[in-house]
């Protein structure tokens, strides 16, 4: 999958404390106009290193779970709540708000037609909420921003517990099934 470029907007963002342990932004990688929109909380190591192959545990999992369930990399874009990789400490609340009106452009931009999030970091983020969970959204269909949505374990989650994987493939089974229904 091809990496995004960073809009020149956001380039130069200094809004958090993540602008000055940033090696560089990360903006997205896949079709920017694909229907599902794949939500992580942070770029990776693998990501942060400019040039590399997204490879890594986490997308290694999440591309097994979209072969299996047959769905393609062309129909994802892959995004993160932080678009920096956070290196050491830092204040989350007050990075995550300084990278919310960069994912609303996102999703305003690109309008996905499923958004698929990933792990506890993006419910909560998403819906404002420490009371919400992936155990307590998964397996079902909610709405975010006027987006049909599903949420499921972060791949790492599944890589550290494997018994998670079964959840996950169900997920993206619910996501492969939404896909089929909005082909024209």
């Amino acid at each position: 999958m091809t990496e995004e470029e960073v809009p020149p907007y956001a380039a130069g963002c200094m809004k958090c404390e993540l602008a000055g342990q940033r090696r560089r932004m990360v903006w997205g990688e896949g079709n920017p106009g694909a229907p599902v929109f794949i939500l992580l909380d942070n770029p990776g190591a693998r990501e942060d290193k400019d040039g590399q192959a997204f490879v890594c545990g986490t997308r290694d999992t999440l591309q097994q779970g979209l072969r299996e369930t047959g769905i393609a990399l062309d129909q994802i874009y892959v995004s993160y709540l932080l678009k920096c990789r956070p290196i050491r400490a830092y204040d989350k609340p007050a990075a995550r708000a300084a990278c919310s009106p960069h994912l609303a452009f996102q999703l305003e931009r690109q309008k996905p037609r499923i958004l698929l999030g990933l792990g506890n970091t993006v419910v909560q983020e998403l819906y404002q909420s420490e009371e919400k969970d992936v155990k307590s959204l998964r397996g079902r269909w909610h709405d975010y921003e006027g987006i049909p949505a599903v949420f499921s374990y972060h791949p790492l989650a599944v890589r550290r517990r494997p018994v998670l994987m079964r959840y996950l493939l169900e997920d993206l089974a619910l996501v492969r099934e939404k896909l089929m229904v909005l082909a024209p």
